[in-house]
């Protein structure tokens, strides 16, 4: 009798587990991936987010199951050669950049549009290979506003775009400009109307599907004093007319469109804004009713779904980095991006082995404004980062350390001041850099650490220093963690060594380690 109640527990029990294994939860990315754009081909997934300033940029995401995703490349590692990407001549280009993308695959061929306040253009980029490359690249006049990429059936090629008014423009077959002769015009004259109020948002984010020969246009609008709202439009010709209804209204869940399962299931991918750690995606199951797309359970996004579980960020999404790098390894994997355009004269993971360098080449007045930050993702719905430096190069007032950064950014470091070394906390919780605290250090080797609580909201973080990675301290004061629209993406580790006085000094960064908790 023991043994037959022991199996049984143990088929619950394994039972249970499966059944774990086979649920997800919402976000299925805790971290600032807006603007999706997604594909499947065969049975792989392919998604497309919005990085703006960062260097590289455009990321490419791969899956197999919706749930966990890896990046496997950027579109491109520049975007421009402009002083405001480059951090040149007092310019930057915070909360610009390239915005929303559009993501298809069209005769075995990969195409990624974007367009770019910063350029003035429409960026288009094609490949064989989303995860090996080589790119083409086309850019050309305007900048079309939140399109959508489309490849009809007839063979013809479009953009959709706009806010509010919803216009469409032909291009070439091969989506390398305009097509010749071509003139724009307007296919819904008012996309918000379905949310049924005046004012906020217009809706923008067009992205378009055909299904079953209708085709389904997908935007987001935020009536004031509402929340960010799906909004749907379908039509029988592309050029309309669109009839479009409220599809989605439920903890500000928007902005993305349609994908399918081998299996025939349906979700839309969308997002929602959550703070300090970004804007962070979501799936919503679709069942079709009278040819509508039907979001959500009982017009609610669900906690959890049919799809494997998660098994983490790390590595996928964020990830260590010892700065070891063999023979035929890239210099930076792929979880990197500057903040703006590096120089790329100024770092090396070569120069000492096991060692991130960053080199001084000229006098900045602030952090935001100095090159050749090294940053990746802060994670939900907690995280810790770490580094350890060597600072026995830098140069009089050369700072450098770890950041959290973002236009209220944080900062701990090492500052080189009349021969002497400190320990810097500073924080621009006030709209301006202050130094909270300062510590004298009297050793070359420092470690740092940085801790976010992102868990309902509380979007704080607190700054530690250590003296021999065993012993921690906190530093300062925590700092708030606000999503502020001059930066438009969420905190992210910053790994910095800027002057402020003269040039030539250096500082090598041993590690940087990522946990997805408290520690």
């Amino acid at each position: 009798m023991k043994r037959f109640f022991l199996s049984h527990f143990l088929a619950l029990l394994l039972l249970h587990l499966s059944a774990a294994a086979q649920t997800a939860h919402n976000p299925i990315i805790h971290a600032d991936v807006p603007d999706m754009a997604m594909i499947r081909v065969g049975d792989t997934y392919y998604m497309s987010s919005t990085t703006m300033h960062m260097s590289p940029g455009l990321p490419i995401m791969k899956s197999k199951d919706l749930v966990n995703w890896q990046l496997v490349n950027y579109a491109y590692d520049t975007l421009a050669n402009l002083d405001a990407l480059n951090l040149t001549n007092g310019q930057s280009t915070y909360g610009r950049g390239s915005w929303a993308s559009s993501l298809r695959y069209h005769q075995g061929t990969f195409y990624v549009s974007t367009f770019a306040q910063t350029t003035g253009k429409t960026h288009v980029f094609t490949t064989k290979s989303l995860e090996k490359g080589p790119w083409k690249v086309s850019a050309f006049r305007p900048s079309y506003h939140d399109h959508t990429l489309f490849f009809d059936d007839d063979g013809r090629t479009y953009l959709i775009y706009g806010g509010g008014k919803i216009k469409l423009v032909e291009l070439n077959a091969d989506a390398s400009g305009v097509k010749p002769g071509t003139t724009e015009q307007v296919i819904i004259e008012n996309a918000s109307a379905p949310s049924g109020t005046q004012g906020g948002l217009p809706a923008e984010g067009s992205q378009l599907f055909k299904v079953n020969g209708k085709y389904y246009l997908f935007n987001i609008t935020w009536p004031r004093g509402g929340m960010r709202t799906v909004v749907i439009h379908r039509a029988d010709k592309i050029t309309g007319p669109y009839e479009g209804k409220v599809a989605l209204q439920d903890k500000g869940v928007a902005q993305g469109g349609l994908i399918d399962t081998p299996a025939g299931k349906w979700y839309a991918y969308l997002f929602r804004d959550s703070g300090g750690v970004g804007r962070i995606p979501y799936l919503v199951p679709v069942t079709w009713e009278d040819g509508w797309p039907v979001l959500g359970e009982n017009g609610k996004v669900p906690e959890t779904l049919a799809l494997p579980a998660s098994k983490g960020l790390i590595p996928g999404i964020v990830a260590s980095d010892e700065f070891d790098r063999k023979k035929g390894q890239p210099a930076l994997p792929l979880v990197w991006q500057w903040n703006h355009n590096p120089d790329n004269n100024l770092w090396s993971v070569t120069e000492r082995k096991g060692f991130l360098r960053l080199k001084t080449g000229r006098v900045d007045t602030s952090f935001v404004m100095a090159r050749n930050t090294l940053t990746q993702r802060t994670i939900g719905p907690e995280c810790t980062g770490f580094t350890v430096l060597d600072v026995s190069h830098l140069k009089e007032g050369d700072f450098a350390g770890l950041a959290l950064l973002q236009k209220n950014y944080g900062l701990v470091g090492v500052k080189l001041r009349n021969g002497t070394k400190t320990i810097d906390m500073v924080s621009a919780a006030s709209g301006k850099a202050e130094t909270m605290q300062q510590v004298p250090l009297s050793q070359d080797k420092i470690y740092f650490k940085a801790q976010c609580d992102f868990r309902d909201r509380k979007d704080t973080a607190q700054f530690f220093y250590s003296l021999d990675g065993k012993s921690w301290q906190p530093i300062g004061e925590p700092i708030k963690m606000p999503y502020t629209l001059p930066h438009f993406m969420g905190y992210r580790f910053g790994l910095f060594n800027y002057a402020t006085q003269e040039t030539g000094g250096f500082a090598d960064f041993d590690y940087f380690r990522i946990e997805n908790k408290l520690m």
